[in-house]
């Protein structure tokens, strides 16, 4: 099948170099194909144990060097890097959308996540790592001082969906922090990754430091999760327990940001217009494959003819299609087993009783992998739509009587990623956000303002993750606490002369009079 024209910046001198990267010493390999078509790009190496042990253990050496050089030398290597990442956006969206099908838009607010992460903690780590003094058991002879050092080597595990944000963002506080990093991108999705590493590398990033593996998850991540001081994962939740348990065996730690059933929750007082556009692009978004998007909406009774006509009205007209520029609102599913798995779940529906709306259909006429914005009616928990993560463009509308009933729909799941509200009236759409079971609840928007707030940690509850990327804590789960007691005085026990009974006695005292003076 033809699609469209393959960009000028994807040269087959570039796909080479950047593949060029990954060890593959087996000789086996992957077939990348650009989605909108089929066609492969390049055959991408996969990596044997042996070859994810050497990668590091070069990490290991690269990183003993890199920790020790002084934290603001470290973030000048990023300060550069983002100037390179911003000026090569278009090039890093090219790759985007040739291995991932994406539209445009999405990729080109991928390519703005890692300077976001980057600005955030070049201003804020210099803070967050700083050694902090405290006062010792004793008042004015001693002190105790969290002093934050690396893990080590950092493995992620980055997903197909956003490969280069990731890729990248979950790597940039690991290495400003002093890691080294391992990275094992999908198998569809390694290109831009790996072009964003060596865009690091151009502004300084010592070689060596930021590793990549490539091969299927069962084949690497054992020997990754057994090599790694702390693991970065995002995916599924099956696969996140698998990780959570090795990574627990081998007393590190891990992060896991998982699956969703995402609820949204729209008030009698909303505004349509401005509802059905924030919805459409929390619902239909990088179709559908978004970890916080939208799946499931509960509209009030009062109004849900109204909501629900409008809402389908916008999906119907959504413009679907391949294309590298801007003009397709909608693009491609990342391939064509997950067009059919994502069919299976509008298909498992209307066999359940459920009617679709809008769409509901693969659209081969267009490439292999794309399936039509698709708005179902009537599903129910016994549906795999209603119960399990569809990841793709497809949404179910349900009806609610009152905001207590709405509030229990909504936390009738075993996830808690990401939910939605939307009302006028602000204090009463935060109430409602107060009750609602999930690490991210954004109100007036679907999914991006919880998401794009770097300064806060983002991520999911139940089971829907562990730990959280962003904020301080994006930054210090990357590091150990090493706690450095001065005593500069002898007096911890009885003088000479004192007998115990003395010194138990003016010991309780300095007790009850530390904690009248407030003194720590």
């Amino acid at each position: 099948m033809s699609g469209p024209a393959r960009p000028a910046s994807l040269t087959d001198e570039l796909l080479e170099r950047l593949v060029a990267r990954v060890p593959g010493s087996g000789g086996a390999t992957w077939k990348l194909t650009e989605v909108y078509s089929g066609e492969v790009l390049v055959e991408l190496p996969q990596s044997t144990p042996e070859d994810i042990e050497v990668a590091f253990a070069k990490a290991r050496a690269a990183q003993r060097l890199w920790a020790q050089w002084p934290l603001e030398r470290r973030l000048e290597v990023f300060d550069r890097a983002h100037a390179l990442l911003v000026d090569n956006a278009h090039t890093t969206a090219d790759l985007i959308q040739a291995e991932s099908g994406k539209n445009r838009r999405m990729a080109i607010e991928e390519t703005c996540d890692p300077p976001m992460v980057i600005s955030h903690y070049l201003r804020r780590a210099p803070k967050v790592l700083a050694p902090v003094k405290r006062g010792g058991p004793v008042p004015f002879v001693s002190t105790s001082t969290e002093v934050h050092v690396p893990k080590g080597v950092v493995g992620i595990i980055a997903p197909w969906n956003f490969p280069f944000a990731t890729g990248l963002s979950d790597a940039i506080p690991a290495l400003m922090a002093g890691n080294a990093v391992v990275v094992k991108p999908d198998n569809k999705t390694a290109l831009s990754p790996l072009y964003g590493i060596a865009l690091l590398e151009e502004a300084g990033l010592p070689e060596g430091l930021f590793q990549v593996v490539c091969g299927e998850g069962p084949d690497v991540g054992p020997t990754l999760i057994d090599n790694a001081d702390y693991i970065m994962f995002t995916g599924s939740t099956a696969t996140g327990r698998v990780i959570g348990e090795r990574a627990g065996r081998n007393l590190i730690g891990c992060c896991l940001e998982l699956g969703g059933k995402n609820p949204m929750i729209v008030l009698d007082d909303v505004n349509v217009e401005e509802w059905v556009e924030g919805t459409t692009f929390g619902v239909f978004g990088n179709t559908g494959q978004i970890c916080m998007h939208i799946e499931r909406i509960y509209l009030p009774d009062s109004r849900y003819d109204e909501l629900r006509d409008a809402f389908v009205e916008r999906a119907a007209h959504l413009r679907i299609g391949a294309a590298y520029d801007f003009g397709p609102e909608i693009g491609s599913l990342v391939s064509a087993d997950h067009r059919d798995r994502v069919a299976s779940h509008v298909e498992d529906a209307v066999a359940k009783g459920a009617t679709v709306l809008t769409g509901g259909r693969a659209r081969p006429d267009i490439g292999p992998a794309f399936f039509e914005p698709t708005v179902l009616e009537g599903v129910t928990t016994d549906m795999k739509a209603g119960c399990t993560e569809t990841f793709g463009p497809v949404v179910a509308l349900h009806r609610y009587r009152t905001v207590d009933e709405a509030i229990k729909l909504a936390n009738d799941t075993d996830y808690g990623l990401n939910a939605s509200v939307w009302g006028t009236d602000l204090a009463r759409a935060e109430a409602v956000a107060a009750r609602i079971e999930s690490g991210n609840v954004n109100i007036n928007d679907a999914l991006a303002t919880a998401y794009a707030s770097k300064g806060t940690p983002s991520g999911g509850v139940k089971n829907s993750g562990v730990g959280a990327r962003h904020g301080d804590q994006g930054l210090l789960k990357y590091t150990d606490v090493k706690n450095v007691a001065v005593l500069k005085k002898q007096v911890m026990g009885p003088r000479p002369g004192q007998g115990y009974d003395a010194y138990v006695k003016q010991m309780l005292s300095s007790l009850k009079l530390m904690k009248r003076l407030r003194v720590r």
